[in-house]
């Protein structure tokens, strides 16, 4: 007989959350290895937009941080052709250089402590989105992690190589693990490289879904205590793991030299 069927949903929320923890088996992979993996699942994703866009995570001494040789695509980037800069794009080691837009991910990082990996991209819809202006709506359960979690910067700073953009778009990024780029694109960041790359991906479906919802009518929001719920619920550090896991299986289908 069914010994759950009385107990409330926070119970049954909790019990799920340590069944995750201590079930769900993940495959190892380096710093780098996550990184080229995210790029490749990106790419398939609809986040290739040319050379546009960087990806980086911190590297192991403070100022530093791992990012893709300027004049790769996304679905180009491997472990071994990562480069390791400092602050002011010197490369440390690997071969190449940065894109010198990656000067801003410097001023992020110095900002929020917290994080540890960033994603910057042109996708189709939310390029699309930021054209119009208007910030990321987030009604719907499956988008539920960029719930109250993402900025919106209506402001185009422009090419984004000086200090200025560095210091204009970390501002307006503030506590949140998400902004809309107004007439750019979009970032996200995370504490773990996985939960950027579940982020990176959520942004782009939310942009989609919303310019199709406004093709048909009026968005309705959700209720607030449900959506915080469902944020915090689908952002937890193991669902972030898991769905980095799927995504990287997927992406070495198609792109087995990623690693």
């Amino acid at each position: 007989m069914a010994s759950t069927m009385g107990l409330g949903k926070q119970e049954l929320m909790d019990t799920a959350q340590r069944a995750m923890d201590t079930t769900m088996i993940t495959q190892e992979w380096t710093d780098r290895q996550k990184l080229a993996l995210t790029c490749r699942a990106l790419y398939d994703a609809g986040h290739d937009s040319g050379l546009a866009g960087q990806i980086s995570a911190r590297g192991d001494e403070p100022g530093t941080f791992w990012t893709q040789r300027l004049g790769l695509g996304f679905d180009e980037i491997t472990a071994d052709n990562l480069l390791l800069v400092d602050e002011d794009l010197t490369v440390l080691a690997g071969d190449g250089m940065a894109n010198p837009a990656n000067r801003f991910h410097s001023w992020v990082y110095r900002a929020r402590p917290d994080v540890n990996c960033i994603v910057h991209t042109h996708p189709l819809h939310v390029a699309a989105l930021s054209m119009l202006e208007v910030p990321l709506q987030v009604s719907q359960m499956d988008i539920a992690p960029l719930y109250d979690d993402c900025a919106f910067l209506k402001d185009w700073p422009g090419v984004p190589v000086g200090n200025e953009e560095g210091e204009i778009i970390s501002e307006a990024l503030g506590d949140k693990r998400a902004i809309l780029l107004a007439h750019h694109g979009q970032l996200v960041v995370g504490t773990t490289i996985e939960e950027a790359c579940s982020l990176a991906h959520l942004i782009e479906r939310a942009a989609r879904l919303q310019l199709l919802a406004m093709s048909a009518g009026e968005i309705a929001p959700l209720p607030p205590r449900l959506a915080r719920e469902a944020h915090d619920w689908t952002l937890s550090h193991r669902r972030s793991e898991a769905n980095f896991q799927y995504y990287a299986r997927r992406a070495l289908r198609t792109h087995p030299d990623a690693v």
